[in-house]
């Protein structure tokens, strides 16, 4: 009689395992990249969230900028080291479902308008709260290249 329940149990384990399968991998990790200085950040920054994508395409990733790091989202902004302009990385990230948010508290205190952003650039009331709100609300996970 043992046998015959351990074998009902074990079975009815192993089936809502297999249930449960395809629903966890169906969902995708979701992640929060951090940029707030686009001199040391910008660029590597980008190749990460890149190389992230290529190895892991289904990641949902919102980058969020603030202070110095919204230079990466500014019409014609580019790398310092090297001449790179950031709208075209930006927007190959942006077409395989990037979001890429700027903090508006850092436009205000910078005295920023919108409109010297690029078409790709979402922006959110804060971007240190925006972080943390992911983090701890959404639980993504944080990278801060």
């Amino acid at each position: 009689m043992k046998k015959i329940a351990l074998y009902i149990v074990s079975t009815a384990l192993l089936s809502f395992s297999i249930l449960l399968s395809p629903a966890i991998a169906a969902e995708s990790t979701e992640v929060v990249y951090h940029i707030d200085d686009a001199e040391f950040q910008g660029i590597k920054g980008l190749r990460n969230i890149r190389n992230h994508l290529d190895i892991a395409p289904q990641t949902k990733i919102i980058v969020v900028t603030h202070a110095n790091g919204v230079d990466i989202m500014m019409e014609g902004a580019k790398d310092k080291k090297n001449g790179i302009e950031y709208a075209p990385l930006v927007g190959a990230l942006k077409s395989r479902g990037v979001r890429f948010e700027v903090c508006e508290i850092t436009l205000k205190n910078r005295n920023l308008n919108k409109d010297q952003f690029i078409l790709d650039t979402d922006f959110t009331p804060s971007g240190v709260v925006r972080v943390a709100d992911l983090q701890y609300q959404n639980h993504f996970a944080y990278i801060k290249p």
